[in-house]
């Protein structure tokens, strides 16, 4: 059993920043709601709790009792989770006169702790706080102030126990990592071995124990989340993986074929199948977008179900969902909900009487673009940006017809190449075009056009939680509007989405 470090999600919207800060110091860690405090297992090294976007004052506040905790455990409280640790051991917390939230400067105190080792005095890093520790408990002591005077992190005497008043998990905080590794590492003496490397090792190994001589059937995408649990799969039960790389007609442009090929020089057991005019007549008189996405799903599901029955002796139905997916299925409450659904084959398992496989269950989505690495996946699928399930048929605004498809698929295929040769493509998260529903007035030659209006988008982001607009270059954004309207007949006009999010989204629809 691997060293670990346990989180327990108090609801922090960054919660997910902490593991993927202490995943990136190659140490493994897991999320669970604050509730399921971990039972006394050699493999906890130690503990960290997160903040909350509520007071522990408010009614159903998420709570604990300090004594729950295994005691010789070294423990980091942040922000919400350090308030109450201190006032559920005698201390006082009150509402800040100043409230701080934002960047501020951490001045380290003049007593050396373990937490600290190597950080700068006087440190910026990011607050939220609505609330602050006027009196700690007996037995603490203030390691840190903020700019206001107020205490920014405390130690209890006599243990490894800590608590932070700020956020070491984000980006503005500038030292943050180094805080982590400082307590994974040296405090909570975790070894560093979670590796893309040793994540192949254990997964093949636990696939080939768990799978057996069993057949399993997969539906790629073309994405990196299912191709890389394709590889892991292969390279656990060979032959015995059938993948079904179905073509809705809502993909990029020549994406069926370039992918498919992709799949095949790889060895993988691949089928592909043209189901374009079922989703294309299925999509006909359908405006509503969540509409739109059902009658896809719908489609996919009918489709795959035909070609996997075909497969005898399948038994196992291959997904590829990872670790956000997993945390979101669960709320801090302990409470399911739905996983979402463009990860999931709709109700496949039950019907069809299949049991699941996710090997990719554990990972975040950089983990898996470094396991895909690792393993050799295809560039052309490694690199490629996030592209949305129901593929193109969301990225035309209103209804989906064929001819609209191609339209759409020749802007989309001049804006992604211009972003390459401009070597744009690796500084963007995520881009696409978007064909909106209405047509303009323009002209071509002598004559006067009707024609419709793509939209350009291109974002940087982490994770897709937040996204802020990518400052394209004038001359690139000139040489492909020209291109895109001299090019593909029925645009006749090119505008381009300076919208973040939030408050917008990256998708239109």
């Amino acid at each position: 059993m691997r060293d670990s470090i346990v989180i327990l999600d108090f609801g922090s919207q960054y919660t997910q920043l902490i593991a993927k800060g202490i995943r990136k110091l190659n140490v493994y860690c897991e999320i669970v709601p604050y509730n399921h405090i971990p039972e006394p297992n050699r493999n906890v090294k130690g503990i960290i709790l997160s903040g909350s976007p509520v007071c522990f004052y408010d009614p159903g506040a998420p709570d604990f009792q300090p004594d729950s905790f295994q005691r010789g455990v070294p423990l980091l409280a942040i922000g919400y989770s350090a308030q109450l640790l201190v006032k559920r051991l005698g201390g006082e917390v009150s509402q800040s006169v100043k409230r701080e939230y934002g960047k501020a400067t951490l001045s380290i105190s003049g007593h050396e702790t373990q937490l600290f080792k190597g950080i700068t005095p006087s440190t910026q890093v990011w607050t939220s706080q609505g609330n602050a520790i006027v009196q700690l408990p007996n037995g603490f002591r203030a390691i840190a102030y903020t700019d206001s005077g107020e205490v920014g992190a405390f130690k209890i005497d006599g243990e490894q126990t800590y608590g932070l008043q700020f956020h070491p998990e984000v980006y503005h905080t500038t030292e943050g990592l180094a805080i982590l590794k400082n307590f994974a590492v040296d405090i909570c003496h975790c070894s560093q071995g979670w590796t893309p490397a040793s994540f192949i090792e254990e997964t093949v190994a636990m696939l080939k124990n768990q799978i057996g001589n069993d057949r399993v059937v997969l539906g790629l995408s073309g994405g990196v989340d299912s191709s890389v649990t394709a590889m892991l799969l292969h390279r656990a039960i060979g032959n015995n993986l059938h993948c079904i790389f179905v073509d809705h007609g809502l993909l990029r442009k020549n994406e069926f074929e370039s992918v498919l090929d992709s799949y095949k020089s790889m060895g993988i057991n691949v089928l592909g199948i043209d189901a374009r005019q079922k989703f294309y007549q299925g999509l006909q008189g359908i405006t509503d977008p969540e509409l739109k996405r059902k009658s896809i799903g719908k489609n996919f599901i009918e489709v795959f179900e035909h070609e996997a029955k075909k497969i005898e002796g399948v038994k196992w139905l291959g997904q590829g969902t990872i670790y956000p997916d997993v945390i979101e299925s669960v709320s801090i409450n302990s409470q399911s909900v739905a996983i979402k659904s463009h990860h999931n084959v709709g109700g496949l398992p039950e019907r069809m009487n299949l049991k699941i496989v996710e090997p990719l269950r554990l990972l975040f989505k950089d983990e898996v673009r470094r396991v895909g690495q690792e393993m050799g996946l295809a560039p052309i699928i490694l690199n490629r940006h996030p592209f949305p399930g129901p593929g193109l048929g969301i990225r035309i605004i209103g209804e989906v017809t064929e001819q609209k498809v191609k339209i759409l698929q020749e802007a989309d295929s001049i804006y992604v190449n211009g972003l390459r040769e401009y070597d744009l493509y690796g500084k963007i998260w995520q881009a696409g075009a978007i064909l909106l529903p209405i047509q303009t007035v323009g002209v071509s030659g002598n004559e006067r056009t009707y024609e419709y209006v793509v939209a350009l988008r291109a974002v940087t982001s982490v994770d897709g939680m937040t996204a802020d607009w990518y400052p394209l270059p004038y001359e690139f954004m000139s040489k492909i509007s020209n291109e895109i309207i001299g090019k593909v007949k029925g645009i006749n006009r090119v505008v381009y989405d300076i919208s973040s999010k939030p408050p917008a989204t990256i998708e239109w629809e």
